[in-house]
């Protein structure tokens, strides 16, 4: 059964006015099933068949002749050569829109291609695993309080909801497929063993700053080794590292990046998690919620085809909020509490509006993860962290 995903939209408008569409996104967010019925009447081709990939590789031309455009071309970064060989049929037919669609499931290496041979040419979207408003409008479902944890521990990937698949199984397989193709494949990763242990140990650090020796140590690996494991991860939009936000507000702030899962569902499956009382009795709860708030903040301002800067803070006296995000020169501040009623006095809140004034912080919001919205004073805001309503959609 068909979700519907909201960067339909966007991807249709992108598709209308460039030459070639790029949709990058981890594997199995739906990007080739979204691709298909959108643009039913392109042709299709899939690089994931090796004899197909060769051939694309190492005849682009010819390629493109068995294969005429408008097409849908998945899984580029297994011929990435390809890239040079669309920029020429582009030029070719620059009047043109919607000549190619492209997928990708290995961010860096997809975008450097994109850079060198379609930049000025191609619309760059990403695709996530399904947000909680997709799901709700598709299922018709509210997400209260105990179905958010249900939600949290299966998280979205759209296959586990639209055929009713067991979650433990489908991320059993999902690592597996991701651990031997992917990370075999970008790292020459020797010990998979390894790199298993080590994505369950930045599970267990999500919401958390990253600390490479402290990862190195417990893996027994030199620190480089675990940057370039964690670039595998950032890469394939399994993890996001958030960067502090430092510029002008004081020496004594953390730069050290944090690390989150953007699915919590397989967050949830590497650290154990099975049933809904296993996630409400790990000490990572509240960690895992804040995972799932910035989540939902990604997917909003993606599904709409929009990049926007997202940062937290903290500072060296123990002043944080979990999400900056900047706003020609104001500021959106984000605070996330599990806890039944959080406090409305957030310090980390009145450090910032210190430091840039108070003119300059356009909201301040607590996210809980009770429905509704109530104001616990006259600038703080109790949201609802399921649809995320306190962020606008313009």
């Amino acid at each position: 059964m068909w979700i519907p995903r909201e960067l339909d939209t966007a991807l249709k408008r992108a598709a209308n006015t460039r030459p070639a569409v790029v949709l990058t996104g981890c594997r199995q967010a739906g990007k080739t099933s979204l691709l298909v019925r959108a643009f039913s009447e392109h042709r299709y081709v899939s690089l994931d068949v090796p004899m197909v990939a060769e051939e694309a590789e190492h005849s682009g031309e010819d390629f493109l002749k068995r294969h005429r455009p408008p097409v849908i071309v998945d899984e580029v970064q297994y011929a990435p050569t390809l890239l040079r060989h669309v920029k020429a049929d582009i030029d070719l037919h620059r009047e043109e829109t919607g000549r190619f669609l492209i997928t990708g499931s290995q961010d860096f290496s997809l975008m450097k291609g994109v850079t060198e041979s379609l930049a000025g040419r191609s619309s760059v979207l990403t695709l996530y695993s399904l947000s909680t408003r997709e799901y709700e409008a598709w299922s018709g479902r509210t997400l209260d309080r105990s179905a958010l944890v249900e939600w949290m521990l299966k998280g979205g990937y759209p296959e586990l909801h639209s055929r009713g698949l067991d979650a433990e199984q489908f991320f059993g397989d999902y690592l597996a497929t991701y651990l031997e193709r992917d990370v075999r494949s970008i790292l020459g990763v020797r010990s998979l063993r390894d790199f298993d242990r080590f994505m369950r140990l930045c599970a267990a650090r999500t919401g958390q700053l990253v600390s490479y020796s402290a990862l190195a140590s417990d893996l027994g690996v030199s620190p480089n080794t675990v940057k370039s494991w964690l670039s595998v991860l950032e890469a394939s939009t399994i993890v996001l590292l958030l960067e502090p936000y430092f510029e002008n507000l004081g020496k004594r702030v953390v730069k050290t990046p944090k690390l989150y899962f953007l699915d919590t569902g397989l967050c949830s499956y590497l650290l154990g998690a099975r049933t809904p009382a296993d996630l409400l009795r790990s000490p990572v709860l509240g960690a895992v919620f804040e995972t799932h708030v910035l989540g939902q903040i990604v997917r909003h301002f993606a599904n709409q085809g929009r990049r926007r800067e997202i940062y937290f803070y903290r500072d060296h006296d123990g002043h944080e909020v979990d999400f900056l995000i900047p706003s020609a020169g104001r500021f959106a501040l984000i605070e996330c509490k599990w806890a039944e009623s959080p406090g409305a006095n957030q310090r980390g809140f009145s450090e910032i509006e210190t430091l840039v004034g108070p003119d300059r912080v356009v909201s301040q919001t607590i996210v809980t993860p009770d429905r509704g919205a109530r104001r616990a004073s006259e600038t703080v805001t109790i949201a609802d962290s399921v649809s995320l309503g306190f962020l606008s959609s313009d």
